[in-house]
């Protein structure tokens, strides 16, 4: 594999294989999704739209199928949406801080594993709030700006087998006060809680063991690392009649 700079959305086109391989580069990244689908409850009407803002290959998919939304993936990389489409989201090419959705357009919103890639942290939150409606659900999950997560999710994970180097940029790591903050200039409400792998699912995949079972992600006392984030936008408000979006490509 060439070399790229940290962060770079053109490792994702070439680990596209990876996204679901059980014991593929993106393990833990299903982990989360389950957990991430946890927070989700079912839908509330018919119409109802759950936007996937950092969508990947769709991960999410499987753990919220059967709740009954009209599952929206907004990804920038192409390779990776066209599996997404493949699992039933609708693909949109777009960047996470420029949205091509209506105000209020989602019922509910994921930003799992988003925030710690995104450059313009404010502008992106601005976006994912904008799109959600009042009394809208935002769940997310992310990487905390500490040095234990810095060592843990770079020095250390990148030193497993079958773990790629520089999908993190860890000077993009997101301070849960700073999160919170954003959300609430913007009328959501947030709050967090530290999660983790369980420890033998966690040594199986420090191991690269091929034993067979995945890790849950539980919750933890600590936020020092890995969190999560659940808010209500503020207000009622009129639910939105549709997303109003371009497919990706259209």
């Amino acid at each position: 594999m060439r070399t790229l700079p940290r962060n770079d959305p053109r490792q994702y086109d070439e680990l596209a294989d990876q996204w679901w391989r059980p014991d593929g580069a993106f393990e833990m990244l299903h982990w989360l999704a389950e957990a991430r689908a946890r927070l989700i409850p079912p839908a509330r009407h018919p119409r109802a739209v759950l936007l996937d803002v950092g969508c990947g290959a769709g991960l999410l998919a499987p753990h919220v199928a059967a709740k009954g939304y009209r599952h929206v993936g907004v990804d920038l990389v192409r390779s990776a949406l066209r599996q997404a489409g493949e699992r039933g989201l609708t693909p949109v090419l777009a960047d996470a801080g420029a949205l091509p959705l209506a105000a209020g357009a989602a019922d509910v919103v994921a930003a799992g594993e988003l925030f710690e890639h995104v450059p313009d942290l404010p502008g992106t939150v601005a976006e994912v709030c904008r799109v959600l409606r009042p009394g809208g659900l935002l769940v997310l999950d992310t990487l905390n700006a500490t040095a234990l997560s810095r060592l843990l999710a770079v020095s250390v994970a990148e030193r497993v087998p079958g773990v790629p180097r520089g999908i993190h940029d860890p000077r993009l790591f997101v301070d849960p006060r700073v999160l919170t903050a954003e959300c609430a200039r913007h009328g959501v409400r947030l709050a967090v809680r530290g999660i983790r792998p369980t420890l033998p699912g966690l040594l199986r995949w420090l191991v690269r063991c091929s034993r067979p079972g995945r890790a849950r992600i539980v919750p933890t006392w600590s936020t020092a690392v890995l969190y999560q984030g659940r808010g209500t936008k503020d207000g009622q408000g009129r639910r939105s009649a549709g997303p109003g979006v371009n497919r990706e490509g259209g």
